[in-house]
């Protein structure tokens, strides 16, 4: 089954059939439109042949009512159909937005580290528009338009066989010219939206790190590239502009030249007086009737088939497999104890590039163990192992002996703290930030959890304390007022788990401090993971290990270590010096 079939049939099944009511009564809305527009030409035969030869005023009267009413109904049902189907398409297209992005939510953490974060707004809130033009008036009036140049086509037929015979000769060659353009035309929408999401992606990044674009004086490089993204999309907006000019020049130069053919031949059959005046102006708007659908059609199809472009592309984001698999993560905890075991774990980002190799180790519960080692060694892939953003490629990680990889992740991650080294905070009040790992939790504990991460500190001095509104990703505090205001986040989610990569990377001695002493509260009875390029940190964990090269090369308490004058002795001494 080819691809266009497959999603099509997947947009109708998804957003046509639930909503058969609503389309169904669009379709007796277009119908009825269409019909009473059909009133005026059979009209116009009626007052050059019946009624003007006749003067009877009774009955031009009573043709001006018809097609008053004729024009009170196309106004009517041209009202209701756009209030109808426009809304609801607006409805669904904000429906559709919000399950997109409830399913980008649902991928696992490597799709994220492979696409950039504004190509996936792009995804989000461009791809989906184009169900406009299936739900709304787009597919509606393809419908009715095919009934109306149908209508038009048998009344034409009656009217004159030999006129409407020369007529569909160039209508016929523009529907082949049309459904070529649509194929052709097609990829280059798909191509557009992977473009537009590249450009979007890109200024977004250039947006978000303004701070290092000037500071390196990188604006003329960020221009360039943006440049040659936009140019990129320019040229994929001129070749879909190239076949949409071959169908609009096609359209009037054949539409043209039928209607020359319908002058000559028309003319030739009155002056032969076997046609009628009424007949010939009532052929010529009926032909009007059958042409004008046909060349809607076309831009109507131009947009039907940007819309399946997009939808394409949603439908490959929504056929993604879930980070929580429900088929595969069925066990589901109620309560944990928090010790993490590692058995023979091999992991790699890329195929064949292994960044762990065989690690095994035992997180007793309550316990702190400390990961330390040079950059790239792969702590922070242990630490993500053991919160479950990756997965192993071999081996198995078990959370109180239950393989990690079975366990429903909402359930999991509902008992889990994470502190990491990029301090992610969102625009809004520091109270809002602290709040967000557990909304509903009384002013009592957020509080407790700002007072323990020492954030009360700093606030106090602010003129509206908790409520006082940080910027996007915090860019009016400190780094270690935002390190302060994760570690409360933490605090307030009240874990068994732990995860500290880097927590105290961004603090000066003084906030470093005020944290030791709030982490070494926060960390009891709790199972924590540390990673540190700071020893001085780690000092009092249970158990720390040595990472090189992706394997634990040493084991063991501070002092041990030292002891064993190996490589945790050498990094020890080496930052003691600096």
């Amino acid at each position: 089954m080819s691809k266009t079939k497959v999603s099509f049939w997947w947009a109708f099944k998804e957003f046509i059939w639930p909503r058969k009511k609503i389309i169904f009564i669009g379709l007796v809305l277009i119908m009825a439109k269409s019909l009473s527009s059909l009133v005026l030409p059979y009209a116009s035969k009626n007052l050059i042949d019946d009624v003007i030869p006749s003067k009877d005023t009774n009955s031009l009267i009573t043709l001006l009512i018809i097609v008053c009413s004729a024009i009170i109904i196309q106004a009517v049902t041209s009202f209701s159909l756009t209030r109808l189907l426009s809304v609801e398409a607006q409805h669904l297209i904000s429906l559709l937005r919000a399950k997109v992005q409830r399913k980008l939510l649902t991928l696992p953490i490597s799709f994220f580290d492979n696409n950039k974060s504004g190509a996936l707004v792009s995804r989000v809130m461009t791809d989906v528009e184009g169900v406009r033009n299936l739900v709304g008036t787009g597919l509606v009036q393809l419908v009715g338009g095919t009934i109306t140049a149908i209508i038009s086509l048998v009344i034409l037929i009656k009217i004159n066989a030999l006129m409407t015979l020369f007529v569909l000769v160039p209508v016929a060659i523009f529907a082949i010219i049309a459904l070529k353009a649509f194929g052709y035309i097609r990829p280059i929408f798909r191509a557009r939206g992977k473009i537009n999401a590249e450009v979007t992606g890109r200024l977004t990044e250039t947006l978000n790190g303004v701070r290092v674009i000037k500071g390196f004086n990188a604006e003329e490089l960020e221009n360039k590239t943006f440049e040659k993204g936009v140019e990129k999309l320019f040229l994929n907006v001129k070749k879909s502009l190239t076949a949409t000019a071959l169908m609009t020049s096609s359209s009037t130069f054949l539409l043209g030249l039928a209607s020359a053919g319908i002058m000559g031949i028309g003319g030739y059959f009155i002056m032969k007086n076997t046609m009628t005046y009424g007949e010939f102006v009532s052929f010529t708007l009926f032909l009007g009737f059958m042409i004008a659908p046909i060349v809607q059609m076309s831009n109507i199809g131009s947009q039907l088939t940007e819309a399946m472009a997009g939808l394409d592309r949603t439908q490959e984001l929504m056929n993604m497999t879930e980070e929580d698999n429900p088929e595969v993560r069925t066990v589901k905890l109620n309560e944990i104890t928090g010790e993490i075991r590692f058995e023979n774990v091999t992991f790699s980002y890329e195929k064949g590039k292994e960044v762990l190799h065989n690690i095994s180790f035992i997180a007793p519960k309550g316990s702190v163990t400390a990961l330390v080692g040079s950059s790239g060694s792969g702590k922070s892939t242990i630490a993500g192992l053991a919160a479950s953003f990756l997965n192993p490629s071999e081996g198995k990680v078990f959370v109180d002996g239950i393989d990690l990889g079975t366990i429903n992740l909402s359930s999991f991650r509902s008992r889990l703290g994470v502190v990491l080294q990029d301090d992610f905070l969102y625009e809004g009040t520091i109270r809002e930030n602290i709040l967000f790992a557990r909304p509903d939790a009384s002013d009592k504990d957020l509080l407790a959890a700002a007072e323990g991460a020492y954030v009360k500190e700093f606030t106090d001095r602010f003129e509206k304390g908790l409520n006082t509104v940080i910027g996007e990703r915090g860019v009016k505090l400190s780094g270690g007022q935002r390190q302060r205001i994760s570690i409360a986040r933490a605090i307030l989610a009240d874990p068994k788990i732990i995860i500290l990569d880097e927590a105290t990377s961004n603090l000066d001695n003084e906030s470093e401090t005020f944290i030791q002493k709030s982490l070494h509260e926060l960390m009891k009875n709790r199972t924590t993971f540390v990673i540190a390029h700071r020893l001085s940190t780690i000092q009092q964990a249970d158990q720390i290990l040595v990472i090189e090269d992706g394997n634990i090369v040493e084991k063991g308490k501070h002092q041990e270590l030292l002891a064993k004058k190996g490589r945790y002795f050498d990094l020890y001494t080496y930052q003691s010096r600096i």
